[in-house]
C-alpha cells in the first residue's frame, strides 16, 4: 500500500522521549487497505499528553496509533511511522469507555472504577496509560474531578498518560496550570467542519461540534 515503515529509535524508560513523523494506526491502514492519515507530533520530555477536539477527527485512531507503535517497538519490530523515537515503558496499559452491557451487576461508572482498581494493582513507575473517553458516564463535574485525581497520582510516580477526553474541565484544569511536562493536542477541524484527521497543539474547546455529526444525520432542515 505504500505506507511507510522505519526502525524506532528506544531510549532509557526513565527518559521521557516520544517524537515521530509520518505516525499512523496500522490495523486502520491494514483494514481499509489503503494508506490513511498520519500524524507528527513531538511529547519529548513530556509525562502528560491531553487529546480533544472534533468528533469523528481521528482522536481514538491516534491513541491506537501511539499504543501499536509502542508495542511493536517493544517487539524488537518496525513502527508504522516515517520515524519514531520514544522511551521504553515498563508496563503499557489500556482504559477505554466500553459500550453499555445489559449483564453488567453494576452501573458503567463503578465498571470503569473498577478496571481502573486492577490497573493501580498492577502498574509501576515508567509505565504508560491509555485513557479513551474515560470517566464520561457520570457528569461532567465529576467526571472531570475523577480523572484528575487519577491523573495527578499517575504524574506523581512518573507514569506517561495519553488521554482522548470531551471532559472540558478536566482538561483545561491541566492547561491552566501551565505544566512543562505536559502538551495539548486538538483535532482539527476545518471552518466548513471538514476533518482532517490531524492532530495540533492547541488549548482545549469546549465543543466537540456534535453539531456536525447531527447536521451529517439528520441534514440541515426542519
Amino acid at each position: 500500500m505504500g505506507e511507510p515503515t522505519s526502525f524506532p529509535r528506544p531510549v532509557p524508560g526513565d527518559e521521557r522521549r516520544h517524537s515521530f513523523t509520518g505516525l499512523y494506526d496500522v490495523c486502520l491502514a491494514l483494514s481499509m487497505k489503503r494508506r490513511v492519515v498520519g500524524n507528527d507530533g513531538d511529547a519529548d520530555y513530556k509525562d502528560l499528553v491531553i487529546i480533544t477536539g472534533a468528533n469523528q477527527g481521528g482522536k481514538s485512531t491516534f491513541l491506537r496509533s501511539i499504543g501499536l507503535s509502542q508495542l511493536m517497538m517493544q517487539c524488537g519490530m518496525f513502527v508504522p511511522a516515517e520515524a519514531f523515537c520514544a522511551n521504553l515503558c515498563a508496563n503499557l496499559f489500556t482504559h477505554y469507555k466500553r459500550e453499555e452491557d445489559v449483564s453488567m451487576k453494576s452501573g458503567k461508572l463503578d465498571e470503569e472504577l473498577s478496571r481502573m482498581s486492577d490497573i493501580v494493582d498492577h502498574i509501576t513507575s515508567n509505565s504508560m496509560v491509555l485513557f479513551n473517553e474515560s470517566f464520561a458516564a457520570t457528569n461532567e463535574r465529576e467526571g472531570s474531578e475523577i480523572a484528575r485525581q487519577i491523573v495527578s497520582a499517575l504524574l506523581e510516580r512518573r507514569i506517561k498518560v495519553f488521554y482522548v477526553t470531551h471532559l472540558y474541565e478536566f482538561a483545561h484544569s491541566f492547561y491552566d496550570k501551565g505544566m512543562e511536562n505536559a502538551i495539548f493536542l486538538r483535532a482539527e477541524r476545518q471552518a466548513d467542519g471538514t476533518r482532517t484527521f490531524k492532530l495540533i497543539a492547541g488549548e482545549p474547546l469546549q465543543t466537540s461540534y456534535g453539531e456536525d455529526l447531527y447536521k451529517g444525520i439528520f441534514g440541515t432542515g426542519n
